[in-house]
Order: structure tokens, then sequence, then C-alpha cells
């Protein structure tokens, strides 16, 4: 069944000819709004920070982005599925041959940018092997959207595919390893395109991408946090909550802080390919007043007199 087209352009609010800066500005802004930590409909909320996810997902990268801008609403004319060599017969299943569920991507992103073809050990693609001998299945490999939350303490997640001329869904759990990293894959063995001839079937590999978090940026095992603060706290100093992964963390904020500057929490980042932990850096950002009330206006004013 064909999905239905999706405009990430007006998911995101933006033109079509959004630079690269103006769409991860965009992104923040939405994401911020509907993030379910801070939504009173928790539910909407999580559908509709997905959605935003997979906008950014695509427009975010430059090849993606051409790939969607270039079919446009005939995206399904994209044509990234096996096709079979003429006369070849084919064996173990192309990627079109699946449907996905529960990778944290819409139907539409599944069928223009997700499922893979993979490698057929047995045969190969280049030149089929076409004596009765067991041939292995495909191997198939898909995109699996993972929260930061999730790549931070690891989790379990069911996901589910049918097989094209299937009636039935499978569905199977997926263990979500502690400190998963972006491109990393998890592996399901055997669940992917069937053997001929008596062949084993190929394997499914889920292919990891971060979900976009509006408040935290991930860097290798490190995570960076710009925090906004009224100008005065920056000028004279004081104690400053910051949100981490874990909760409330406090810092002291020494007077005369200037912008850009950060704040390392040694060991409250990601968890490393080590078994340690990264760091956790809070960047400072001064927030200058827009509108000043008369009694402000006086201050700021007495200020300037002082700095002749």
């Amino acid at each position: 069944m064909a999905a239905k087209f999706k405009d990430y352009y007006e998911i995101l609010g933006v033109t079509k000819s959004a630079g690269e800066d103006e769409i991860k500005s965009a992104f923040r802004k939405l994401a911020r709004k509907y993030h379910p930590d801070v939504a009173a409909d928790k539910k909407s909320a999580e559908e509709k920070f997905k959605e935003l996810n997979e906008a950014y997902e695509v427009l975010g990268d430059p090849e993606k982005r051409k790939k969607y801008d270039s079919y446009g609403q005939n995206w399904e004319h994209a044509g990234r599925g096996f096709q079979p060599p003429p006369g070849g017969g084919g064996h173990g299943g192309g990627a079109n041959d699946f449907e996905f569920g529960g990778t944290g991507f819409s139907d539409f992103f599944e069928q223009m940018f997700g499922a893979r073809r993979g490698t057929a050990r047995a045969g190969g693609f280049g030149g089929f092997d076409f004596e009765e001998s067991p041939q292995r299945g495909q191997d198939i490999e898909t995109d699996i959207l993972v929260t930061l939350e999730e790549a931070f303490k690891g989790s379990s997640r069911p996901i589910s595919f049918r097989r094209s001329g299937s009636p039935k869904a499978e569905t199977y759990t997926v263990r979500i390893p502690k400190g998963v990293r972006a491109g990393q894959r998890i592996r399901l063995a055997g669940i992917g395109g069937a053997g001929a001839l008596g062949g084993s079937a190929g394997d499914l590999y889920l292919r990891v991408k971060i979900e976009q978090h509006p408040d935290f940026e991930l860097r290798g095992a490190d995570l960076y946090h710009e925090v906004e603060i009224p100008v005065h706290h920056a000028v004279l100093g004081g104690d400053l909550a910051v949100s981490t992964l874990e909760g409330k963390a406090k810092l002291k904020i020494p007077a005369g802080t200037q912008a850009g500057r950060k704040f390392r929490l040694a060991g409250q980042g990601m968890p490393d390919k080590q078994g340690g932990r990264g760091d956790f850096y809070v960047v400072i950002q001064p927030l200058l007043p827009k509108q000043l009330s008369e009694a402000e206006r006086e201050l700021w004013e007495q200020i300037q007199k002082l700095h002749g």
C-alpha cells in the first residue's frame, strides 16, 4: 500500500529555499515546544516530535534532501529497491519486499529512504550461481530512530515487518544497547530475505539514527547543553540549576562570565566504548532584554554613564 506523501518543509514551517541554519533553527524552536517532557498532551506531542525529527532527518541531510526535492510528489518512482537481473529469477527478496513498523519513522520515510538491500553471500549480486546448490538469503538493512534517553539507558522495543505477499506481520523485540551510537547496526539474525534451495535466511540490520533533542547536542560521548541566562546573572555571577539526562545539576557561575563560556561536568555524558562516561558541557549565552521598563532603562543609562 502506497504511503501518503509528507511535506517536510510544511512540517518545519520553512520554504524550499531555506538554508541549513534556518532549517536547524526552525526544528529547534518546534522541538522545544513539542518535546514530550514539556508538552501538556504527551501522546500527541510525542507523535509531533517524531514527525519533526523525521523532517529534520531528511532536510538536514544534503543527500536525502536532494533526493526528496528531485522526486517530490512523484516519490514512488525513486527506484531504491532491489531489482533481480534479467532471467536470473532472484532469491532472497529485495528491500521493497518488506514493510516496517516500530522503527520510529513513517511509512512514507520507510518507502523512500528505509530498507536497503544487503548482501547475498552465496552467488552474490554481480553474478548469480545457477547450480543446484543452497543459496543464502539476502541481508536487509533499514533505519531505526532511537531517542537520546534510549541510547543513554538502553531499552527494548518491538518492531514489526510484513514480507511481500504475506498477510501477517512478524513482530520481534529489539534490544537497544546502552550507549549505542548513530550509524551502529543492530543485527537480528536469520530474519532477512528467505534462502533458496534449502539455503539459510539472511539477516536484518537496523542502522541506528539518534533522535535530535531540543536541548542537548551529542558529540561522540559528550553532551552539550546551551543555556540562556539573564545578562545580570552573567555579570554578577551566582548559582545556576541545569537539566541533564539524569535530573538537575548545580553550577557556580563566576562574575563576568562571557558568552560561549563552557562549564564541564565530568562523567555526566553518554556511556562510551570503554565502559566509562563522556562529559556534560554547559554553554552559557547571556540573554539581553528585548524590552525595558522605565526603571530598568534608568539603571542601564546609569551604567552607561559610569562607562563613559
